[in-house]
């Protein structure tokens, strides 16, 4: 036994953390998700009114469409509008069918049913899969490599996961290899009976076998299978998914390419036989020309071939001068085979797997009204949220059994708590952004590059709140300016020490170092300490490894790497 203290979470506190969290569009789901779960909570319309008020307002529409009913009464109708000329001239033009589409109104389908859905890789992949001719067993292994596949196309799951897959797959009895393997391993000696013996000795010998060894072959055949879907997936459009690495998917680009080739200069070849052939007043037949194997694409294939498999990290380091090295070729050849790489596609899932874009919508505005900037929250198509009178009267009722009243004191309580926070929410929001117009009021008149260093942590001693509060207040929220819409986290970043003395944001410096960068020679690109040499002169003071922080953040590469030789 022991007596200590220490902090818990209450459900509203944490409720509380995760409302403020939310952004607008989450935060209304949330809501409509409690209404549905709480039967206190109801959602308040503009058009809502009080029974008493409704009630007289029915009275009064009873007492109107009864005065409506005299007047009309005593105005003489015209016998010329009483004539429905519509079915009078339908009666009389119609050739006497009718179908029932005349008198029965029926629901048109949902104008939904008809737009497009986006084709996924997998959707593509299994469409060309149905078109070939393929045995029940290579099916189930080619949709399992493809429902394997990451976005960029390459196969995630090992030869043995895939194995186990297919093992799963109900199949008839297996009677032996499968005619579609291909390089199987013969069956072994033990397994072949040898005529010259006993039959009975060498039918023991046979059974023993097939015990010890129907295991392995079995795990032979569904590998086979596996490599053998692999390489049909490799090959269908686009050429490349299902590999397992850059260094695989390039090759098999580079195979399919090299067969194309082939294929073109065969016809060519064919085509200049039969052109020689049908000439007769030709005497002398032209040369053909070289074979594909000796010169032309073949060395081209060849060379890229050798440099994605043994020299892709010096090609990604971009040194000419070690490829040609390694190649053992000429510097025209090396280029022209750095060229075809460069036309490969390393990530071929990508073109099918597209992220749609992000809906975005502001929490938060900033409008400018009489010279003064004022936060206005974004509460429009937000559901208004209101207690329900009814289960407040059943509290108040003798005859209200006793599990009743619990269960509507609780869900009482639980919709107030959500009411407080979904408030506390709003004035946390609005208190912080009230600090982010005062201090960032020349970035909302002059744009990004009067933009101020501003840490989270002094935002929160200015509204006495933790940093952590103000940093779930600004998560995933978005606030429309006059200069556009920013994320709220945009707002907040250190300093260093930027000209005239002052502080000069990350945003603009990492700006700085990546237009500096486009702006340079690509032949003599500048290196780190270049770069910090240019922004010194500019009043900035950073160091070497400041600035290469910031660029290998943006995701640019080196000096070396940036060089176009």
């Amino acid at each position: 036994m022991k007596v200590s203290q220490r902090q818990v979470l209450t459900p509203g506190l944490v409720q509380m953390v995760s409302v403020l969290a939310l952004n607008k569009l989450e935060l209304k789901e949330m809501i409509n998700t409690e209404m549905v779960e709480n039967p206190v909570l109801e959602e308040l319309e503009e058009s809502a009114i009080s029974l008493e008020e409704r009630s007289g307002i029915e009275g009064d529409r009873e007492r109107s469409a009864e005065e409506v009913a005299a007047a009309s009464e005593k105005v003489e109708k015209d016998p010329f509008d009483e004539i429905d000329f519509g079915s009078y001239f339908q009666d009389y033009l119609d050739p006497g069918f009718r179908t029932s589409s005349n008198f029965e109104e029926y629901d048109k389908p949902s104008f939904e049913n008809f737009l497009s859905q986006p084709s996924t890789l997998s959707d593509h992949l299994l469409w060309q899969l149905g078109s070939l001719t393929l045995s029940p067993e290579m099916r189930a292994a080619a949709e399992l490599v493809v429902g394997n596949l990451n976005e960029n196309g390459y196969l995630t799951a090992s030869d043995e996961e895939l194995m186990e897959g297919l093992e799963q797959f109900k199949s008839p009895v297996w009677s032996g290899p499968i005619p579609f393997e291909r390089g199987l391993k013969a069956r072994p000696s033990s397994l072949q009976i040898d005529e010259t013996g006993d039959g009975e000795a060498h039918e023991v010998e046979i059974k023993i076998a097939a015990a010890a060894d129907g295991e392995s072959l079995r795990q032979e055949a569904l590998l086979a299978v596996v490599q053998e879907a692999r390489s049909i997936v490799n090959f269908l459009d686009p050429i490349g998914v299902g590999a397992r690495d850059l260094r695989e998917c390039l090759l098999i680009q580079i195979s399919a390419q090299q067969r194309e080739a082939a294929i073109v200069l065969r016809r060519r070849l064919m085509a200049a036989d039969h052109s020689a052939d049908s000439d007769e007043n030709s005497d002398v037949v032209d040369e053909p020309p070289p074979a594909v194997d000796d010169e032309g694409h073949a060395g081209v294939f060849s060379i890229a071939s050798h440099i994605v498999s043994h020299c892709l990290a010096l090609l990604q380091k971009k040194d000419m001068r070690e490829l040609t090295r390694s190649c053992g070729r000429t510097s025209e050849e090396v280029h022209a085979a750095v060229d075809f790489i460069r036309t490969l596609d390393p990530r071929p899932g990508q073109r099918y797997n597209q992220s749609e874009a992000r809906l975005i919508e502001p929490d938060v505005a900033f409008v400018k009204r009489d010279d003064q900037y004022v936060v206005l929250m974004n509460e429009e198509d937000m559901p208004t949220l209101r207690l329900n009178q009814s289960y407040r009267k059943m509290l108040q009722q003798k005859q209200t059994e006793k599990e009743v009243k619990e269960y509507v004191k609780e869900r009482y309580k639980s919709a107030i708590q959500l009411l407080r926070n979904i408030e506390q929410r709003k004035n946390t929001i609005v208190r912080t952004c009230d600090v982010i117009v005062r201090r960032q009021t020349e970035f909302l008149e002059h744009g990004v590059n009067a933009l101020k260093p501003m840490m989270i942590k002094e935002v929160a001693e200015e509204i006495g709140v933790h940093p952590s509060t103000v940093s779930r207040a600004v998560a995933n929220k978005y606030v429309h300016t006059p200069q556009g819409v920013f994320e709220l986290r945009f707002f907040f970043s250190e300093g260093v020490n930027g000209p005239e003395g002052g502080d000069l944001p990350l945003v603009l410096l990492k700006r700085k170092v990546k237009k500096l960068i486009e702006d340079e020679d690509e032949r003599k690109p500048l290196t780190d300490d270049q770069l910090a040499a240019e922004l010194q002169k500019q009043g900035i003071q950073v160091t070497r490894r400041t600035v290469a922080k910031y660029r290998e953040d943006m995701q640019i590469p080196s000096t070396h790497q940036r060089r176009v030789r």
